[in-house]
């Protein structure tokens, strides 16, 4: 567990083929935003969606705090999204969504038809090609979208529509979300860019993006 040491606490989880240390300039711009930042590492392509989710119920056990806030970034906001959904138990708190494609990734499904692909995706390729739409209910869930197109979706034909260069705008849609916003960041920039950084404590905060210049 890598974290700070106090303010409210925020799980932040990273994406596919990242790890912990993708995280650590959001962590630290949340940690100056008053957040307790605690980042969580797993093996993205070792398990399913489920394992992943077990384990981050587990991780989130020991944080024995209230409330429990989320920041979690593409693959990692389904990993997010599958642990919420079978643990209404867990201490309230509100979700960022960073580029998660809850509709499936176009991406994905090009990806892996392409020789090698498929074992580039791992265990969640399932996951990927179809995503995981289900909100929390009790929880406020917000999505922050790219729409500078630049990433791992060039390489393979397109994402289907503007979006992050990885992950379409029309991708991150889904019924039950609190708020959605589109940045200009690319999919893996989002993870450095100080715009989302704010407008993700924001969320977190009151429950909206801002919308202001």
């Amino acid at each position: 567990m890598i974290g700070e040491r106090s303010g409210p606490v925020v799980v932040l989880v990273h994406g596919l083929w990242f790890g912990a240390w993708s995280l650590g300039l959001l962590a630290r711009r949340l940690r100056k935003a008053g957040f307790r930042p605690l980042r969580f590492r797993y093996r993205t392509m070792r398990a399913g969606l489920d394992d992943h989710a077990a384990e981050l119920g587990r991780f989130v056990d020991k944080a024995a705090e209230a409330p429990v806030h989320f920041v979690a970034h593409s693959l990692g906001g389904l990993v997010t999204l599958r642990m919420l959904a079978g643990r209404p138990d867990l201490p309230g708190g509100r979700v960022v969504l960073l580029g998660s494609p809850l509709n499936g990734s176009a991406v994905a499904r090009k990806a892996a038809r392409i020789p090698g692909g498929a074992r580039l995706l791992g265990k969640v390729r399932t996951t990927l090609e179809r995503g995981f739409g289900t909100v929390a209910a009790q929880r406020e869930t917000g999505m922050i979208a790219g729409s500078r197109s630049f990433g791992l979706g060039l390489m393979v034909g397109g994402a289907g529509g503007a979006g992050d260069g990885t992950v379409a705008v029309s991708e991150t849609r889904a019924d039950g979300l609190r708020d959605h916003l589109v940045l200009p960041v690319t999919h893996t920039g989002m993870l450095f860019s100080p715009a989302v950084a704010r407008q993700a404590a924001r969320f977190l905060q009151s429950g909206s993006f801002s919308r202001s210049p």
